[in-house]
Parts: structure tokens; C-alpha cells; sequence
């Protein structure tokens, strides 16, 4: 019998009051895991109801003794480690140790919000007049929500949480309904951790269960990761109802490689960028520039990394890519290797129509490389979000930095080389939050934020680190006065 997954509320484990639900795929297989609610909006309110509930006391808890839980959060997890990464790889498609690595970034989110009793203090000035001091204090929102997408369930959601809960606010996940057994499976491990009733939720869902939770009068800040087109959509609903949003978008991720690049690192770290998690993840590397000569050899040893990666089941010996999240995503983006040809491109490596045998019907579109694609194409411009590697070629590192900049999106951006001062050129000049240099994914630890600019972030605040902490809490300014005589009173 299918399990159908309930939603965690007031500390409650409880089945969803929903008409409809979905079903749970291992994209490998197509096989049935699970169904899940598609909560209404009166879930949600229940869970706000319990979360306000329990703001006003774990608000006034000290912030040491609210980072106690998180303490014992990082040993469950650690301890769970492998169990939840098998959960992650049987829902989500990616493979073990992509699983597994997930999950010790999640774990590092907690350990930086567990500094949150020195990432909260703020600034004092001793006489700013005659006896008169001021000062900054911070302080939690009240219920805060995040919804988060399919391709990393184990550490996306604790890019918000660790630093809600740890700054005092209440908080509440709907995880993508395409992978909420991880979401599950983490929040067992919440519920041991020693929060009290109403501070971690879980609700699960799909778009009414989203609006529900914008609309929401008593939530007061949302974070978001996903397409460029609902982060747009999510960022101005929560401002016209007065909340504070953080939402990243999609990418278009390009590398450029110089000729004094160590073409030999520079092919493997590429490859594990471009067709890494199949190419769903938010850093993958989707277009490459070869400048000048580094053009035939980038063009040359990218096809030949493309051709011997192994494909299959993320939890099989040996495999190095899986399959992409659904049979949608699967026809959208042979749809879009389609359109680059027609554009003009040329197919060096083609993924399509390919089967992984004992696996026929599972979602998988093998590593594809895509060579002399227009820079003004469809293909130059979509996110494709699929492990397709589109190679573009300049003549100068001037004219791949324009290459760069010309697109709308601004989440990463990498050069390859041996040259300090190209790397110093590039870092400066390039439009983007993320930087990496001779690195295939720029991905800032937990203790720096998550950047991102153009149409790949909107808001202000990032997640994580000292971000996370400013984007979860309020300042308030006090300005103090305490007279000698008024003490001689008493």
C-alpha cells in the first residue's frame, strides 16, 4: 500500500484535510513512492495559528538557550546521514555521494547558526550627547515560511531554518512536492531535536498551498529558490502584502577558459559542473567559452568527458550521473537540445533517446555538448536545467566577459586560467553574485551568503550567514537617557 506522507503541525504529525494529492516518483524507475497532500489553504492557516502560538514564548527564550536544539539537530543528522541521503537519491534522482554531500552543507548551516549569540549583536555608541547612549538590539519576525525546490531537499530548506529559529522566529516549510520524503525524513529529525510545538512546521502542497501561505496576514517574511518566472511571481506577491522576500531565481551559468588553463583539471571540474545532478542545480555550469586556442582542445576533451560518464541509478556502484527530475523535464529539455540545433548549433555529444538498461522507464537524458551556439539564441539564453553543455567561442577574455554580461541572469560566473591578473580582470568586471575562479561551482560556504544578481535574485537580504541573520530579524534603535540626579531619588 502507498504511503501518503502527513503534515507535521503544532508538533503533531497530522494527515492534510485534502481533496487531492500526487504521487511520488523515483526518477530512475518511475516506480511509485509515496503520495502527497495537496494541503488547502486551511492547513496552512492551522499552522500559523500554532506558530504565533508559540512565537510570543520562544521569542523571550535567551538566544544560547535557543540554539540548543540546533546542537542536537547537527549530531541527528550527522547520525542519519546516510539513511536520508538514500531518500534523497530515491526521490530526487541524484547520486549517493551527491546526496551525501547535500547534506553536509545542511549540517554546516546549522553549525554557522549556532554562532547566532555573536551574529546578532549589533552596534553601541557610549555619548552620543552628554549621558546619552544608543544603541542597535535585533529582533525575530514572528512566523516566517520557505518554499523550496526538488533539486536539493536535504540543504535548501536549511539555508532558511537553522537562522529562523535561531534569531527567534517561527518556522514554516512547504517543501517541492516532487521530494517531500526528504522533508519528511528531516523533520522527524527536528521533532527529536527539542523544539517546542509550533516552531518548525511542515506543510506540504503545491500552488494553493503557496498562495495560501503569501496571502497570509501572520507570515511575515518569504524565502524562496526556484524558476526565475515564480520567484518574480512570489516576490511580488509577499511585497503587496507588506512581507519581506528573498527569492532566487534560475541561471545561466558560464565558464570562460583561457589558454593558459590547465585544460586537463580543467575538463574534469567543468564535467562535474555541467553534468553534475544531472545539471539541475542552481551553480551548474551551462555554457562554456573557449578564448582564442583553448577553443578545439575545451571543444575536444569536453565531448570526450560527456561520452564516458556513467548513467544510471544514483545508488548503484560506479554510476556519476542520474536521471532528471520527471518525464516533463525530460521532454523539455530533448526539446530544447532540438531548438539549439535548429538554431545552428552543432550536437557534439547527443543525450537523447538513450536507455539505461534494467531502467527503460526512467527519466534519464545522458550528457549532451552542444558546440557554435548562437549567443543570441533560445538555447544561449533559456535555463535549461538539464546536464546539456553549450560551447561558445571569443577571441579575447574582453570579448568572453561580454559574452557574460549580456545575459540576464547573474548567479555565477567562473574563469579558468593561470593568470592572477586575468582572474583579478574577471572577478571585477563580470555581472555576477558568485565568482569562481579555476572552481566549476562557485558555491559560498554557509558562513558567506548565497549571492546572486539580475534576474537570478530578487531582493535584498541573500541566504545564509550574516544575511540570514538580517533578513530574520528587525532593528530596533534605542536612544538612552539616564540622569545622575534621577538616581538620588531611591
Amino acid at each position: 500500500m502507498t504511503e501518503t506522507l502527513k503534515n507535521f503541525i503544532g508538533g503533531t504529525w497530522k494527515y492534510a484535510g485534502a481533496s487531492e494529492s500526487l504521487k511520488v516518483l523515483n526518477p530512475a524507475s518511475a516506480a511509485v513512492l509515496a503520495e502527497v497532500p495537496l494541503s488547502a489553504a486551511a492547513e496552512v492557516g492551522h499552522a500559523v495559528l500554532a506558530g504565533v502560538k508559540a512565537f510570543s514564548e520562544w521569542r523571550r527564550r535567551p538566544v544560547g538557550d535557543r540554539i540548543q536544539p540546533l546542537f542536537k539537530l547537527k549530531a541527528l543528522m550527522e547520525e542519519n546521514l546516510d539513511r536520508i541521503a538514500r531518500t534523497i537519491t530515491e526521490e530526487c534522482g541524484k547520486t549517493y555521494a551527491e546526496s551525501a554531500g547535500e547534506l553536509r552543507r545542511a549540517i554546516e548551516n546549522v553549525e554557522t547558526a549556532c554562532g547566532a549569540p555573536m551574529l546578532m549583536q549589533s552596534e553601541f555608541n557610549e555619548d552620543i550627547a552628554s549621558g546619552i547612549d544608543e544603541f542597535v538590539i535585533r529582533q525575530p519576525l514572528g512566523v516566517v515560511a520557505a518554499i523550496t525546490p526538488f533539486n536539493f531537499p536535504g540543504m535548501i530548506p536549511f539555508w532558511f531554518l537553522p537562522y529562523a529559529v535561531a534569531t527567534g522566529n517561527c518556522f514554516l516549510l512547504k517543501p517541492s512536492e516532487r521530494v517531500p520524503l526528504t522533508a519528511a525524513a528531516l523533520f522527524e529529525l527536528l521533532e527529536a531535536s527539542g523544539f517546542p510545538p509550533g516552531v518548525v512546521q511542515l506543510v506540504n502542497g503545491g500552488r494553493d498551498t503557496v498562495n495560501a501561505i503569501l496571502d497570509h496576514p501572520e507570515i511575515r517574511a518569504i524565502s524562496f529558490v526556484g524558476s526565475t518566472a515564480t520567484a518574480k511571481y512570489i516576490y511580488s506577491r509577499s511585497a503587496a502584502t507588506g512581507k519581506r522576500a528573498q527569492c532566487q531565481g534560475g541561471a545561466k551559468n558560464p565558464v570562460v577558459v583561457l589558454p593558459d588553463a590547465d585544460m586537463e583539471m580543467t575538463a574534469k571540474i567543468l564535467a562535474d559542473s555541467a553534468f553534475g545532478c544531472a545539471g539541475q542545480r542552481c551553480l551548474a555550469a551551462s555554457v562554456a567559452i573557449g578564448v582564442g586556442p583553448a577553443r578545439d582542445e575545451l571543444s575536444s576533451r569536453m565531448a570526450d568527458a560527456a561520452r564516458s560518464r556513467k548513467v544510471g541509478f544514483g545508488l548503484d556502484s560506479g554510476v556519476e550521473m542520474g536521471p532528471v527530475i520527471s518525464a516533463e523535464s525530460k521532454k523539455r529539455i530533448e526539446g530544447l537540445i532540438a531548438e539549439g540545433e535548429r538554431e545552428g548549433a552543432r550536437i557534439l555529444v547527443d543525450g537523447r533517446n538513450k536507455k539505461v538498461p534494467g531502467l527503460d522507464d526512467g527519466f534519464f537524458v545522458f550528457p549532451t555538448v552542444l558546440d557554435n551556439v548562437p549567443p543570441r539564441g533560445e538555447i544561449a539564453r533559456t535555463e535549461i536545467f538539464g546536464p546539456v553543455l553549450s560551447l561558445m567561442h571569443a577571441a579575447t577574455i574582453e570579448e568572453a566577459i561580454a559574452l557574460v554580461n549580456a545575459r540576464g541572469y547573474g548567479n555565477m560566473a567562473c574563469l579558468f586560467t593561470s593568470s592572477g591578473a586575468a582572474a583579478r580582470q574577471f572577478r571585477s568586471e563580470v555581472h555576477a553574485g558568485n565568482v569562481g575562479i579555476n572552481v566549476g561551482v562557485a558555491a559560498p560556504m554557509a558562513w558567506f551568503p548565497f549571492s546572486g544578481w539580475g534576474e537570478s535574485f530578487f531582493g535584498d537580504l541573500h541566504a545564509q550567514a550574516h544575511h540570514g541573520i538580517e533578513f530574520y530579524t528587525q532593528t530596533k534603535v534605542v536612544v538612552e537617557r539616564w540622569p545622575r540626579d534621577w538616581s538620588r531619588r531611591f
